[in-house]
């Protein structure tokens, strides 16, 4: 398992519903139903990743993200997770609001476009930059609302979002140190886990 999904598994707690956003092929989702007994589905528009959800045994809904998720009743999941995915959608901010309504809790994951080595492609190229974490070109990029970490909790101060933990991750998925001395500029991925509750 990568090592930010690692981490994210640490964060929910067993026997517990989730809903898995944006799941992919359902690599977290098995992982948490084999190992912490948690009961969950995923939401994916892929088709490939949908028909290998189900030869996992992975409950998979087609849905489309831009969408919403109206057909969730409020505070129906105790955890909502979209990793890789925040930065792709039309509306994140929409969609935060609608995890933590139907959530009792989040968790979402996104690449940090702070990172010093994109500041520097930005400032000596004058180009959009690409790496592992941003591996498209911007004509072809799913990627729409990038964000830097700064932004993002910027964002959830605005939205009276309570952040729970929080930890910023190299481009190989690793926690380090000096990482956590400056996240903004020197971690790539993001990992957030929220709530609105008090």
């Amino acid at each position: 398992m990568r090592a930010d999904l690692s981490i994210i598994q640490q964060w929910v707690q067993p026997n517990s519903q989730v809903l898995d956003l944006g799941c992919g092929e359902g690599q977290l989702l098995h992982y948490l139903q084999e190992h912490k007994n948690v009961r969950g589905y995923g939401l994916e528009i892929n088709p490939d990743n949908i028909s290998a959800c189900i030869a996992n045994g992975i409950n998979v809904i087609e849905q489309d993200l831009n969408e919403g998720l109206s057909n969730y009743k409020n505070n129906s999941i105790d955890t909502v997770i979209m990793t890789q995915a925040l930065q792709a959608v039309e509306r994140p901010d929409a969609l935060l609001d609608e995890m933590l309504r139907i959530g009792d809790e989040a968790i979402v994951t996104f690449p940090n476009f702070g990172h010093w080595r994109t500041r520097l492609y930005l400032a000596l190229k004058g180009r959009m930059p690409m790496s592992e974490t941003l591996p498209h070109a911007w004509y072809n990029t799913p990627n729409i609302h990038l964000c830097t970490v700064a932004d993002f909790e910027a964002l959830c101060a605005e939205k009276h979002i309570r952040i729970l933990r929080k930890t910023v991750l190299d481009d190989h998925h690793q926690e380090h140190w000096s990482i956590n001395f400056w996240p903004a500029l020197l971690g790539e991925i993001a990992i957030y886990h929220l709530t609105r509750r008090r």
